[in-house]
């Protein structure tokens, strides 16, 4: 337990803004500049940016979400720290839950954070604005299990953040139709569901990157 938490804290140091990989603050900046710049694309329409700022915070979320992807597997397979980590008995399972918990906590309390002033920018009303931060905490460890996920699959292919985000979107699309379906649910169903959906990646995520970390040190 306690090299698990010693692998935690080096992550999150790492992935942490001032770490050697710290590029949280770039889905940050991202999300941000994405609630700004959508009022001026749709001009001063309050009711339609009320109407569509949830689902606009949602794709932004989805988008920003793409860009630490390069920097979560990749370097570190290439430094053999996971062969180190085998010869430790760390396994490759333990090793992605550890990067998984530190990856969510690297990127998504900031983009909660950065709701706030997103949903003013939008118009957006308390409810509204109260649903969207919950759908983000239910869906958020979904969307960085899979990145997680992806991150792994294509650590030793050299394909940088494109290829991941080409195949990240796709696989998010049931995260953010529940996420933002939650705006138009009053019952809560589209949070339940939400949440349920990052409950199975989160548990699947381990496994699956672990199993890609192994076979991509072996090949």
């Amino acid at each position: 337990m306690n090299a698990l938490l010693r692998l935690l804290l080096r992550d999150l140091a790492m992935l942490l803004p001032g770490g050697r990989r710290g590029g949280s603050l770039l889905p940050f900046l991202f999300f941000l500049a994405v609630a700004m710049l959508f009022p001026f694309a749709v001009g001063p329409d309050a009711p339609l940016l009320a109407r569509t700022g949830g689902g606009v915070i949602w794709v932004a979320a989805l988008l920003a979400a793409i860009l630490p992807l390069d920097r979560l597997v990749a370097p570190d397979l290439e430094l053999g720290t996971f062969d180190q980590l085998a010869l430790r008995g760390v396994s490759e399972e333990a090793a992605m839950a550890m990067r998984l918990i530190a990856h969510w906590l690297s990127f998504a309390p900031l983009l909660l954070l950065a709701t706030l002033p997103a949903a003013a920018l939008l118009g957006l009303e308390g409810e509204i604005m109260r649903i969207v931060l919950l759908g983000l905490l239910a869906g958020t460890p979904g969307l960085a299990a899979l990145g997680l996920m992806i991150s792994a699959l294509t650590a030793g292919l050299r394909v940088g953040a494109a290829l991941t985000g080409l195949l990240l979107i796709p696989l998010a699309v049931p995260i953010l139709i529940f996420g933002a379906g939650a705006l138009s649910q009053p019952d809560g169903a589209g949070l339940a569901l939400c949440g349920a959906l990052s409950l199975v990646l989160v548990a699947v995520a381990p496994f699956a990157a672990g199993a890609a970390v192994r076979a991509a040190r072996e090949g």
